[in-house]
């Protein structure tokens, strides 16, 4: 409904209360229910699933329309980074949040900093979800409230023109509120303690969920070694799990990303059920380590499989657990994710050692050989030392075209004397240039940073640090920091409005009117900010 309409029908139910409303005032009901639009986790959800849609859409039909996100570990950091979308950009098209669960270990588990092994709370994630989009909507209402007081002093200033331009932007606000792709991890336990979480987090608002192959009692890190995967059925039972979820939830948009770790997982816990030779868990069980026997030999508690007619026993370790033979590793992912999108998965992620577009290509043109729009999510990780990576990747290139590199130690590549290099400012042209080179050639739909926040929270504490507490004192904070906000026109200068002051101060005058007790009068030192 427009803004007029919800006046109109808020005067329509005071008018039929016969007097005993008298003192609400309409336009006032109109303001706080445009305030908040999506009264439920749920509202959101299906809003921001059928927004994903829409782009995955986009992006089969262009490549160029590939969409982003940076992984946030709290509200504020959320509402920030949407609100300084909106002012450098105009717009959120294709931006999204990241839910990491490395994350939500590291910085939000009441045992304190945790490894991303689902060691957490699990009940922290949807908690953050319903964080994050919380002071989403307060930056909605923050806004709007904005645009209300320009209303009002136009009105007052009897300048139609500039009341109008402002009902203008009040009818075509957008929303700060875009999907979150949220990491269950690996469904922090069996299938229905993956429904039972996709539950929760759906509820919170959720629209996507990204659940690895990982075995859950031993989950690791992507980037880490140790890595367990389990069977496809076993993974299979998770995703449909989550199609359940969402479906009886009414979600019918809701997205499903896949991850597979088997690029870098070398273990298995189990032995996959096979019942007729090329079945899912023979495909699984063909990957493993295995030596032929004389079934005479074999040793109490030896599993022993047939391959070929062959009865052979796959390796065991210390650890109980079985190993993939090496160098399977692309060929275990590529059967992963075609096995994930032929039974529910709307998106893949797989997780690699480096950010290499041939690389993450080699494996999505297989995957297309079988599912053409298959689409990726890729994590442009910061456990990948970029700079290093991407100086190889150009030294190697220059090396195989028969290039002089005799200036250049590929060891050392980080040396800050190749900054201004040929090399050097080759390999940062590819940085620039990786997310839309990933999106044509390799089918990324979705680029995310997992924990991006985590470090510059990290930096900039750093920097403040080195100041205040140097010889600089408090020109510290003021140099490198607040002089920045004020000229780069950061919301959060004025903190007391960035909190919600302003916001209480309107609801205080429709409740109290003449009466109201105000923070925002002239002797609030946020009026310095001007």
């Amino acid at each position: 409904m427009s803004y007029q309409d919800h006046i109109t029908a808020s005067n329509k139910l005071i008018d039929s209360k016969n007097g005993t409303w008298s003192s609400i005032d309409a336009e006032s009901v109109a303001r706080m229910q445009l305030q908040n639009r999506f009264k439920t986790g749920l509202d959101i959800a299906k809003y921001t699933a059928a927004i994903m849609r829409e782009d995955m859409a986009a992006y089969d039909a262009d490549p160029s329309k590939y969409t982003q996100s940076l992984g946030c570990w709290h509200g504020f950091i959320a509402q920030q980074k949407m609100i300084s979308i909106k002012k450098h950009f105009g717009d959120t098209k294709r931006r999204y949040l990241y839910l990491s669960g490395w994350m939500v270990a590291a910085l939000r588990s009441e045992f304190g900093p945790l490894p991303d092994q689902s060691m957490h709370e699990k009940t922290s994630v949807p908690a953050l979800i319903e964080e994050l989009y919380t002071f989403l909507r307060q930056a909605d209402a923050r806004e709007l409230g904005g645009l209300y007081r320009d209303i009002d002093a136009a009105r007052e200033a009897g300048d139609a023109a500039a009341e109008k331009a402002a009902m203008d932007k009040v009818e075509n606000f957008q929303t700060h509120v875009v999907p979150i792709i949220a990491d269950i991890d690996a469904g922090f336990g069996n299938a229905e303690a993956t429904y039972l979480l996709a539950k929760k987090m759906i509820e919170a608002g959720a629209c996507a969920l990204q659940i690895e192959n990982q075995v859950s009692d031993e989950k690791q890190c992507g980037h880490q070694d140790g890595k367990v995967t389990v069977p496809h059925e076993d993974f299979l039972a998770k995703i449909r799990a989550c199609r359940y979820a969402f479906l009886e939830l009414g979600v019918e948009d809701g997205i499903i990303v896949t991850r597979t770790d088997s690029l870098g997982a070398g273990l298995t816990k189990q032995i996959a059920v096979s019942k007729e030779p090329g079945d899912l868990g023979d495909q699984y069980n063909s990957f493993l380590d295995c030596e032929e026997i004389d079934p005479a030999t074999a040793r109490n508690g030896d599993v022993i499989i047939n391959r070929d007619g062959k009865m052979v026993r796959p390796k065991r370790l210390p650890s109980n657990l079985f190993q993939f033979r090496a160098g399977t590793g692309e060929d275990r992912c590529v059967l992963d994710s075609i096995t994930s999108l032929q039974n529910g998965a709307d998106l893949l992620w797989i997780e690699t050692e480096k950010p290499h577009v041939e690389q993450i290509a080699g494996m999505m043109d297989r995957i297309r050989e079988v599912v053409p729009n298959a689409k990726l999510v890729y994590n442009n990780s910061p456990s990948f030392n970029w700079t290093l990576n991407f100086r190889q990747q150009v030294y190697d290139a220059m090396a195989s075209e028969g290039l002089d590199v005799s200036d250049y130690d590929r060891d050392d590549l980080m040396d800050a004397k190749y900054d201004d290099t040929e090399l050097g400012e080759a390999a940062d042209k590819r940085i620039r240039t990786f997310q839309a080179d990933g999106s044509k050639r390799a089918g990324i739909f979705h680029h995310l940073i997992t924990l991006p926040t985590y470090h510059t929270a990290a930096l900039s504490t750093d920097n403040l640090a080195k100041e205040y507490f140097g010889d600089a004192g408090m020109l510290g904070y003021v140099l490198g920091v607040q002089r920045k906000e004020i000229r780069e026109g950061i919301a959060c200068v004025k903190h007391q409005n960035m909190s919600g002051s302003d916001i209480g101060d309107d609801h205080k005058e429709y409740f109290a009117g003449e009466a109201a007790l105000k923070a925002g009068g002239v002797h609030n030192t946020m009026n310095q900010f001007g």
